[in-house]
């Protein structure tokens, strides 16, 4: 990992998979690049770490996939979030605000101790 890139959180994978996905289908490499460049280069996703996830999400029903020529006439995979996929989006963004919101609470407290 380069320095400055941070370690996902164990789970967030998907939730920043699914959210790029709502934008557009993309191809794997394509998916990982958009991710980078989203995070600010914060986060650099391994296609090691990407492709199981991408097939773990297939298997739950919340991305399909195709066959087509990349923009370098080159063929891919490239991925789509499903109606599935959507639902379980919504229901990660709000446990991910909820834990955005704890840990900041833990990191913020004023208060003696407990």
């Amino acid at each position: 990992m380069t320095a400055g890139r941070t370690d996902l959180l164990q789970g967030t994978l998907e939730l920043l998979v699914l959210r790029t996905l709502a934008l557009e289908p993309m191809h794997g490499w394509g998916l990982a690049q958009r991710i980078e460049t989203m995070s600010g280069q914060v986060f650099e996703i391994q296609q090691g770490t990407l492709y199981p996830a991408l097939q773990r999400m297939k298997r739950k029903g919340w991305v399909r996939s195709e066959w087509r020529q990349t923009e370098n006439n080159r063929r891919a995979r490239y991925y789509a979030i499903t109606a599935t996929g959507r639902r379980q989006l919504e229901k990660e963004r709000e446990q991910w605000a909820r834990t955005a919101a704890g840990v900041a609470g833990v990191l913020e407290w004023k208060g003696g101790p407990a």
